[in-house]
């Protein structure tokens, strides 16, 4: 439950704003990537939902510390959800609200960085370049245009999907759990894609029996494509469940793995 009937007002839509314009990726890591930053940008908001020190607060705080990384162009979105089920169920929606944010991230993650971090820039800064070139110096006012469009799409969002996040959970309360199923189901989709075209493990030995040589990795990519990296990950899962584990030292004995492996010349080992 909720520590108070606290109800989100246009200050705290403007405060999370100014914050994800400005902060979102300032805490930007390679172990949880832009979690710390989702996490900064609604704190306030946690702070008066639940209360200063409060259990229910350090539960959704740490939920909130969990990887998660998209579009910087989509992310309010999100958050505009995620805050319109806190606001009316408390903790009591933690999972819910891992399941959107697992299930969201990836989707919003290439539909906002291709089409306002690569096509948009492409096709307005064509235009405007080529106004500059034949002396219309206001083509740089267009592209000056297209950067307020862009912080006005993100401004106007996050109170819609809060608006709309509300709706979602109370009339349309049997359709929730439905939606967060799927989303559950899209986030683990998406890692296991991440997984499959992300991780480059090949095996390089190639054993010479007579005078024909041996590809293993081409064996192992007709028994099951992509099984290498696929075994790879598990490992790691199961290096995170030991004790004393934590992701730090994990990316660590990864790097020293790939040092060694690759010193072999059996293995090649990285990220693509």
């Amino acid at each position: 439950m909720t520590n108070s009937k606290y109800k989100l007002t246009k200050e705290d839509f403007n405060q999370i704003n100014k914050r994800s314009m400005f902060t979102y990726q300032l805490g930007w890591n390679y172990e949880r990537m832009q979690a710390s930053g989702y996490l900064y940008m609604i704190l306030p908001q946690l702070r008066k939902m639940y209360g200063d020190g409060t259990p229910e607060l350090k539960k959704m705080m740490k939920l909130h510390t969990q990887f998660f990384n998209t579009s910087p162009f989509f992310h309010t979105i999100i958050t505009g959800f995620d805050l319109a089920l806190e606001e009316k169920e408390g903790v009591a929606s933690a999972d819910a609200v891992n399941g959107i944010k697992t299930g969201l991230m990836g989707p919003f993650a290439p539909l906002g960085d291709t089409i306002f971090g690569s096509l948009v820039p492409a096709i307005m800064g064509t235009i405007a370049a080529s106004m500059a070139v034949e002396g219309m110096p206001w083509g740089i006012f267009l592209w000056v245009a297209v950067a307020v469009a862009y912080d006005i799409f993100r401004w106007k969002q996050l109170e819609f999907a809060y608006k709309e996040g509300v709706k979602l959970v109370t009339t349309m309360r049997d359709t929730m759990q439905a939606i967060v199923d799927a989303a559950s189901v899209l986030g683990v989709f998406m890692m296991g894609a991440l997984i499959a075209t992300m991780i480059n493990f090949e095996v390089t030995w190639a054993p010479t029996i007579g005078e024909k040589a041996i590809d293993i990795q081409d064996i192992l990519n007709t028994i099951f494509p992509r099984l290498v990296p696929a075994i790879f990950t598990g490992f790691v899962f199961w290096l995170l469940g030991r004790k004393g584990m934590n992701s730090t030292k994990a990316i660590l004995i990864i790097i020293t793995l790939a040092l060694a492996l690759s010193a072999l010349g059996h293995f090649v080992l990285g990220m693509s």
